[in-house]
């Protein structure tokens, strides 16, 4: 097995990493700060064909493979965890769902403008009411004439309020139970479709996560992906492939926050020495190192995979699992090494702390992660 990057894989991480640090490291804790998402940084990022990584040049997309993609992210999320959810969602779930489901007069209408980073994409599944049990959503979408017309409320949408198109869940069919949950494109602006309340969030506070609600907004039958009750199996497929992004992401903060604290040992002086001289820092230091080389080498075979368009299911699950929950120990220990210093703003560490929470519960729990492996291994359904 050769566990090295090709030259132009590699290429694109050093292009990812050389942005984050110029770009995007510079202006972290401003948008942290004011909670506010960096529209600049995405057109730029637009501009690398980060918005598109993985979908084709005729729509625009940038043509690299899921390894670049995860590369991407990575690189991005070593720096600033916010920017990478917002591009791991921007491609792994509104994007992907109307590239890998829609018919080609929606590809052709929506892609090049998300692909391109025009405009940012909001995928809607969580309602107020069904977080891990999605299939029990209360959002509706009833067929009068050449529209569907939706009512109800999608919940903690990342890009909620930012995002131009939408890609919702709703129940078209309510006695079918989840067979009866259809998707469909939702252009912001559209009538009866409006923005509730900005989520106030412990970490990834420049990512935008919103309420989005439907009262009565009628949206054409073209609009609907794919055919009428195939909303949840998509979704679900749509999840798969977004975990490997998630995983990668997870990736990132932990390699963050060891770089944080390698740097900091080597600086901090403690009794005359060095902080990385002392044994208890070391085996830190040597712990996380290596819990973050096996998340990355999960992450990649998970990418491979998807690149050989294999069944994921299980190495996304196992990925985003275990890279998710090593991060936030790293993220811990990261802030254990710095001391009172990394409780501070003034160091990286204590962002990484904030953000790296929520990649244990967003797109799937650990919970629910543990699940999907365990009924893949014992072949439970």
């Amino acid at each position: 097995m050769n566990f090295r990057l090709a030259p132009e894989n590699t290429q694109v991480r050093e292009l990812a990493r050389d942005f984050a640090q110029t770009e995007i490291k510079p202006v972290v804790m401003k948008y942290d700060e004011a909670q506010e998402f960096p529209h600049e940084i995405f057109r730029k990022l637009g501009e690398l064909g980060f918005m598109g990584v993985t979908f084709p040049e005729k729509y625009g997309g940038g043509g690299m493979s899921y390894v670049d993609y995860c590369s991407v992210v990575e690189e991005i999320s070593r720096v600033d965890p916010s920017v990478g959810l917002s591009v791991a969602a921007h491609n792994g779930l509104c994007t992907s769902h109307i590239y890998n489901f829609a018919c080609n007069d929606l590809k052709q209408k929506y892609l090049p403008d998300l692909t391109s980073g025009k405009k940012i994409g909001a995928w809607g599944l969580t309602e107020p009411t069904s977080g891990s049990d999605s299939g029990s959503m209360k959002t509706t979408a009833r067929r009068d004439g050449n529209y569907y017309v939706l009512n109800g409320t999608k919940q903690f949408t990342t890009h909620g309020s930012v995002g131009s198109i939408a890609v919702v869940m709703a129940m078209s069919n309510t006695s079918k139970g989840r067979k009866g949950i259809s998707a469909f494109v939702i252009e912001k602006g559209t009538a009866g479709f409006t923005i509730g309340k900005k989520e106030n969030k412990l970490g990834m506070r420049a990512s935008d996560t919103s309420t989005m609600i439907f009262q009565e907004a009628r949206i054409p039958v073209g609009n609907l992906i794919g055919a009428e009750g195939d909303g949840f199996r998509q979704a679900l497929q749509v999840l798969d492939a977004g975990r490997i992004g998630i995983a990668a992401l997870a990736v990132g903060v932990a390699q963050g926050a060891l770089d944080a604290s390698i740097k900091y040992a080597k600086e901090r002086v403690q009794f005359g020495k060095a902080l990385g001289e002392f044994q208890a820092i070391q085996w830190k230091i040597s712990d996380m190192a290596t819990k973050i080389e096996a998340a990355r080498l999960l992450m990649y075979k998970a990418a491979s995979l998807k690149d050989r368009g294999k069944d994921i299911n299980l190495a996304a699950a196992t990925a985003k699992y275990f890279a998710s929950e090593i991060a936030v120990k790293c993220a811990e220990e990261a802030v254990q090494i710095h001391g009172g210093y990394g409780f501070i703003k003034d160091f990286p560490v204590e962002k990484l702390y904030r953000d790296v929470k929520l990649l244990t519960i967003g797109e799937g729990t650990s919970e629910v992660q543990k699940m999907v492996i365990s009924r893949n291994i014992l072949d439970v359904r």
